[in-house]
C-alpha cells in the first residue's frame, strides 16, 4: 500500500509538471521558438479573419448595395489625401511648387468624379459652381480648370438584363415582346448618363392605326444602381464638404443641403414630368416662345419614378457645332437651309431663359448644348424650333427674390448703383463690384470713388507675389465674398450655371445675338408689367426705368454692332478671327478682372459653363 500511495503520488507530480510547463510562459519553459510561431500564428489567424472579413462586405456591397460603401471609402480617402498634401506642401517654402501641387489635386479629384461616376459626376459639377458663385471653374487653380473642362456627364450603358429589371419592378412587363410595354423597345441606348439612359421605342397602335405605325418615343430610363447609392453618396458629400470648409477655412458647407434636395428631386421621374409639362404650359402662354420653342409631350401613363417616357424628336443636337452650321447653311451640307442664320436659334434660347428667370420664376438649371435640339418647325419647315430637354433640374424662386434678381439686372444696366448695391449686400455678398462683374460677365464698378479692386499684398504687386502669397490673397477675398452665407439665396448657385451654359452657347455659334440686351431686357420688362395691382404712382416710376432703360441700352448695342461688324471683317478678309465675337470680347474684359482682382491665370475657355 506505501508503495501505491508513492505511485499514486509520482503520478500527479509528473502531471503537475506537465500542466505546469503548458500554463507558464513559454520563455519561463525556454522554448522561445515555439512562443515565436504560436505568435505568428494568431497574426495571421487574426490577418486571415481580418481578410475575409472585408472580401465578405465588400462581396455583400458590391452584389446587394452597388459599391456604395467602396465608393464612399474611395472618396473619404482621396478627402484625406488633398488634406494632408495641402496642410504639408501648401507653405511659404514650398511656392514654387504650388502649381505641381494644384496639379496633383485635380487628379485626384478628376479620378474621384469618374471613377465613382453616378450621383458624383452631379455633386461634382454643382458643388463646384457653387464654391465660386457662378464663375463656376474660372475661380479654380489653372490646373483644376482644365481637368474640369472635361468632366461631362456620360457614361456607358448598363446591360439590358439591368434595363428588364427596372421595367419588371415598375410595370410588372418587359418593355417589348407580346406582352410588353412597347411594341418595339432598341436594346441598344442612344444616350447614357450618370443616373439614366435613353432608348428609342415605339408605342403599341392606338384606335384607327395599323402595325407599326404607334408613335415614336423617347424612353428613359434610371440605372438601378443609383438609386441605392444615392443617400451613401450624399452623406460622403456632406462629410466631405463639412471636412473641406474646416479644413481650408472656406464657405462651402452651406450649399449642400440644397444641392442634394435638388439631386434627390432629379431622381424622381414623376417630378420630371410635371416639370416639362409645367414648363410647356408657361411656353405655350407666351405669344412670342410659342412660336420658336417647344418641348417634348410625357406620357404619364406611361412613366413612374425612375422610367419616364416622352415624345421622339428628330433634331440636331446644339452640341453639334458643325451640323448646327449645316442646318442653317453657315457650312454646306443643307439641301434647304434653315432661314435667320444662327441668330434665330439663339435669340429664342435667351429669351426663354430670360422669361424662365424674370417672369416665371421657374428655371431650367441644366441647359447645355446636349439637352437642346434644333429642328425645322413642323409648320414653317423653313424656320427653326429649339427644343428643350430633361427636365429633372429646376429650381423655384420665391417672388422676391425673382423682383430682387429682375432689379439687379435692369440696376446694372441702367447704372442704378444704389440699387445693385442694396441687393446684393441684401443677399449678403460683401464684394458687389465682383458680384456684378460675375452676373454681367464684364467688368463693373458701382459707381465712382469706390475702393479699386486691384489686388494689393503687402504694397507688392502681382506680378512681385510669390504663388503662396497669390493664393493666400486669393483665398482671402474668396472668403470675404461671401460674409453671411445664411443669408444668400442658394437658388443663386443654379441661376448663375444657367446663364453660364447659355453663355457658353452663345458663344459656340459665334456669339450672333446680344445676350445681355436680351436678358436685360427681359428684366426691366418684368419689373415694368409685373406689379398689375400697384398703384399709378408705382407703376409710372417703373415705365419711367424702363425708358430710360431703352435708351442706355442703345450703348450696349453699339458695343455689339462694332464686334459684330469686326468679326465680319476678319472674316470676310480670311484672317483666321473669325471666332473673336462679342461674348469673347467680354471674356477677355473678365480674365483680366481675374488677374487684376485675383492673380489668377483665368484660361479663355473657363467660362463657357
Amino acid at each position: 500500500m506505501v508503495l501505491a500511495g508513492a505511485w499514486r503520488v509520482g503520478l500527479r507530480s509528473w502531471k503537475s509538471a506537465n500542466t505546469l510547463s503548458t500554463v507558464l510562459p513559454r520563455n519561463f519553459s525556454g522554448d522561445s521558438t515555439t512562443t515565436a510561431r504560436s505568435r505568428w500564428q494568431r497574426y495571421l489567424r487574426g490577418t486571415g479573419y481580418v481578410g475575409l472579413g472585408a472580401c465578405v462586405v465588400y462581396g455583400v456591397d458590391r452584389q446587394f448595395n452597388a459599391s456604395a460603401i467602396g465608393r464612399n471609402l474611395r472618396a473619404l480617402w482621396a478627402c484625406a489625401i488633398i488634406t494632408a498634401d495641402y496642410k504639408l506642401n501648401f507653405t511659404a517654402e514650398m511656392s514654387d511648387k504650388i502649381p505641381e501641387l494644384h496639379e496633383r489635386v485635380a487628379n485626384i479629384m478628376y479620378n474621384l468624379f469618374t471613377s465613382n461616376g453616378g450621383l458624383y459626376i452631379k455633386i461634382g459639377m454643382a458643388s463646384l459652381a457653387g464654391q465660386a458663385i457662378g464663375a463656376n471653374a474660372a475661380f479654380l487653380p489653372r490646373p483644376m480648370q482644365l481637368k474640369f473642362a472635361s468632366l461631362f456627364d456620360d457614361a456607358p450603358q448598363i446591360p439590358h438584363s439591368d434595363i428588364l429589371s427596372v421595367f419588371a419592378s415598375e410595370f410588372g412587363r418587359p418593355p417589348s415582346g407580346p406582352d410588353g410595354m412597347f411594341e418595339y423597345f432598341d436594346e441598344n441606348a442612344v444616350a447614357s448618363a450618370s443616373i439614366a439612359q435613353v432608348h428609342k421605342a415605339r408605342m403599341w397602335p392606338g384606335p384607327g392605326e395599323a402595325e407599326g405605325e404607334g408613335q415614336w418615343v423617347a424612353v428613359k430610363v434610371q440605372k438601378p444602381a443609383v438609386a441605392k447609392q444615392m443617400e451613401w453618396d450624399l452623406g460622403a458629400y456632406r462629410i466631405v464638404m463639412w471636412l473641406f470648409e474646416k479644413g481650408f477655412d472656406l464657405p462651402s458647407y452651406f450649399i449642400v443641403d440644397f444641392i442634394s434636395d435638388h439631386l434627390r428631386r432629379e431622381l424622381d421621374f414623376e417630378m420630371e414630368a410635371e416639370s416639362a409639362q409645367r414648363t410647356a404650359t408657361y411656353v405655350a402662354a407666351d405669344p412670342r416662345l410659342s412660336k420658336t420653342v417647344y418641348i417634348p409631350r410625357v406620357f404619364p401613363a406611361l412613366t413612374t419614378k425612375r422610367v419616364l417616357t416622352a415624345e421622339w424628336i428628330d433634331g440636331t443636337r446644339l452640341s453639334d457645332r458643325d451640323g448646327i452650321l449645316r442646318l442653317v447653311g453657315d457650312l454646306p451640307g443643307a439641301a434647304v437651309p434653315l432661314r435667320g442664320g444662327t441668330r434665330a436659334i439663339m435669340e429664342p434660347m435667351v429669351e426663354l431663359f430670360s422669361a424662365q428667370m424674370f417672369l416665371w420664376g421657374w428655371v431650367h438649371c441644366d441647359p447645355h448644348p446636349g439637352n437642346v435640339i434644333i429642328r425645322p418647325h413642323p409648320a414653317a419647315p423653313r424656320r427653326p424650333q429649339l427644343v428643350l430637354l430633361d427636365h429633372g433640374l429646376y429650381v423655384q424662386l420665391s417672388e422676391e427674390f425673382r423682383r430682387d434678381w429682375c432689379k439687379v439686372w435692369e440696376g446694372l444696366l441702367a447704372g442704378e448703383w444704389g440699387t445693385v448695391d442694396g441687393v446684393t449686400r441684401k443677399w449678403g455678398v460683401a464684394m458687389p463690384d465682383l458680384f456684378a462683374s460675375a452676373v454681367l460677365m464684364r467688368p463693373v464698378r458701382l459707381g465712382r470713388g469706390r475702393p479699386q479692386l486691384e489686388a494689393q499684398e503687402g504694397g507688392k504687386s502681382l506680378d512681385e507675389m510669390t504663388n503662396y502669397e497669390r493664393s493666400v490673397m486669393m483665398k482671402a477675398k474668396l472668403k470675404g465674398f461671401l460674409t453671411e452665407t445664411d443669408r444668400m439665396p442658394k437658388a443663386l448657385i443654379f441661376l448663375m450655371r444657367n446663364m453660364r451654359m447659355v453663355q457658353g452657347n452663345n458663344k459656340a455659334l459665334n456669339s450672333p445675338v446680344n445676350r445681355i440686351k436680351i436678358t436685360g431686357f427681359s428684366a426691366s420688362r418684368a419689373l415694368a408689367g409685373g406689379m398689375p395691382h400697384a398703384g399709378a404712382r408705382t407703376r409710372l416710376h417703373e415705365y419711367y426705368h424702363y425708358l430710360f432703360f431703352r435708351v442706355v441700352m442703345f450703348g450696349l448695342d453699339v458695343a455689339f454692332t462694332i464686334a459684330r461688324t469686326r468679326q465680319w471683317m476678319w472674316r470676310v478678309l480670311g484672317l483666321g478671327r473669325e471666332g473673336l465675337g462679342f461674348e469673347d470680347e467680354i471674356e477677355r474684359s473678365m480674365r483680366g478682372i481675374a488677374k487684376t482682382t485675383f492673380g489668377m491665370d483665368v484660361g479663355a475657355d473657363a467660362f463657357d459653363g
